[in-house]
């Protein structure tokens, strides 16, 4: 099996300006492609240290991808350096400077001298056509392992990665097997009790295998099967994707890239069922989540920065409640405000979610507080409360997670 190694390029990914969720992407595809993956490195626009990655990356892998450093301005120096550590010479292809002039008189540009910079390459190379984007890409096939230059803009790798370095790479290494995996999602259950019901998967599990990843306020179950082709891996994962559902029932929510918003909007959309929310701690992301979802049954979402913001609520009580004599009882309030929120909209449900925070708690994650949700139809309320509530993204997250999961529960299962 061939080994590879990922090198991202630039700057801004070491001093954290941007994040490398590209490495991420392709890391997943060569997976898929059955190639071990064994190095990333990210490394800054300096040549020497440049060079010195990409020498040791040819020394111990078979394929070497590097993403980034191919555009027109002066610190993009990948075809450079790759031309140097191969010991090629940098050439212009006139067949690419033919290109940038015609997508740039396509776009009505006037193509700058600096951009004829994209159009040299190692001497040699393998041009790669990028048709959604001005920098071309290029495959240089050293004696000790391909390198594949790739650009950093995500949706020109995506687009390469697939039409030009995966079909290269099949041929190229005879990558008979491949690797594909399922994800089902679960919601409610910590890590920890998933672990209770399927660890004798994970631990029994050889092909395929089974493992465990945690979000806030859920959890992935991950099952990889390699075979010889998509349809024999996907025959070894269907029992054991049966058994895990069978194991963990309806907290399985989605699978693969379905996400809980889906789940939600299809549900809203099968039932005709519309939804408002009120929410304070959580600063809007549970109403974003709910826009997401179907932005056609979602109606209104109110975000409380301040008491006067859920005393006008409150007004729409039907039983006169006022905010003074319901800061006692935070079940109360938060149905209260379900109640309301769904009267002031005119949506069949109304969404609450009412958190108090610890005044001297300054952790990010499962910080010291409380959590109260609620979600009514009018006549009947389902209600949860947490014993955790910050303003921190990971408990945020976590928290518009759990409601939007109630509202779930509330739409499978009735009031």
């Amino acid at each position: 099996m061939a080994n590879a190694e990922i090198i991202s390029i630039g700057s801004e990914l070491l001093l954290g300006q941007i994040m490398d969720t590209n490495a991420s992407w392709m890391a997943q595809r060569l997976t898929d492609l059955g190639v071990n993956l064994f190095y990333k490195t990210v490394v800054g626009d300096n040549p020497d240290r440049m060079a010195e990655v990409i020498e040791r990356a040819l020394e111990r892998s078979d394929i070497v991808i590097t993403g980034g450093g191919l555009g027109p301005t002066q610190d993009d120096i990948t075809r450079e350096i790759v031309a140097q550590v191969t010991n090629r010479k940098l050439i212009k292809e006139p067949e690419l400077v033919l290109q940038l002039q015609e997508r740039f008189q396509k776009r009505g540009m006037i193509m700058t001298p600096n951009n004829e910079r994209q159009a040299f390459i190692p001497e040699g190379s393998i041009i790669v056509n990028n048709p959604n984007g001005t920098a071309p890409s290029f495959i240089v096939e050293d004696p000790r392992a391909a390198i594949f230059t790739l650009p950093g803009v995500p949706f020109e790798m995506k687009w390469l990665f697939d039409n030009e370095v995966a079909p290269y790479l099949r041929q190229k290494f005879n990558l008979a097997e491949t690797i594909i995996y399922r994800v089902l999602k679960v919601a409610e259950l910590g890590e920890s009790r998933v672990d209770d019901a399927i660890g004798h998967l994970i631990a029994e599990s050889q092909n395929p295998t089974v493992g465990v990843l945690a979000h806030p306020g859920q959890v992935d179950v991950r099952i990889a099967a390699k075979a010889a082709d998509i349809e024999t891996a996907n025959s070894l994962i269907d029992p054991v994707e049966v058994e895990v559902r069978r194991l963990l029932g309806r907290h399985v929510f989605a699978t693969d890239e379905e996400s809980m918003e889906d789940a939600i909007g299809d549900l809203l959309a099968d039932q005709g069922k519309t939804v408002s929310v009120y929410e304070d701690l959580t600063a809007g992301l549970l109403a974003g989540r709910l826009q997401t979802s179907n932005s056609e049954f979602f109606v209104e979402g109110l975000i409380s920065n301040s008491e006067a913001t859920t005393r006008r609520l409150l007004q729409f009580s039907n039983k006169s409640s006022d905010l003074n004599s319901l800061k006692g009882d935070a079940i109360k309030l938060t149905q209260e405000l379900a109640s309301c929120v769904r009267s002031m909209t005119g949506s069949d449900l109304g969404l609450a979610l009412h958190a108090i925070e610890h005044p001297e708690e300054e952790a990010e994650n499962l910080a010291r507080g409380r959590t109260y949700i609620s979600i009514t139809d009018g006549a009947s309320f389902k209600s949860r409360n947490y014993s955790y509530g910050g303003r921190g993204l990971p408990d945020r997250t976590r928290m518009s997670f759990n409601a939007i999961e109630l509202l779930r529960v509330a739409l499978m299962d009735g009031f």
